[in-house]
């Protein structure tokens, strides 16, 4: 596993690489919103993003929801607001799914 900063205009975010070969992108911004991101298209074609961005109020825990295997499977999130906790919960759900197969 390797951790780095990256900047993009002018949003930093911190990537974690994982031994298969994807990575989870963690993005924070000082009004409170976030975006934990896990990449895996290039492996099986899936990815899964935790994030609180406005645009999905059928989900009854708007903002907040997750992009389950793809950015149009739209599912509740329950991650934390806090964002160790959320973090934490995120590499527990990365870990469990590498498990899983």
């Amino acid at each position: 596993m390797r951790v780095e900063r990256i900047g993009v205009g002018t949003v930093c975010k911190t990537r974690i690489h994982i031994k298969d070969g994807s990575y989870i992108d963690l993005w924070f911004s000082p009004t409170g919103r976030y975006s934990y991101h896990w990449e895996r298209r290039h492996i099986d074609g899936t990815t899964y993003r935790f994030d609180n961005a406005p645009h999905h109020r059928e989900v009854s825990t708007f903002p907040h929801h997750l992009h389950c295997g793809s950015d149009d499977n739209v599912v509740e999130s329950r991650i934390s607001t806090d964002p160790e906790i959320a973090v934490a919960g995120v590499l527990e759900f990365v870990s469990r799914r590498l498990r899983e197969g």
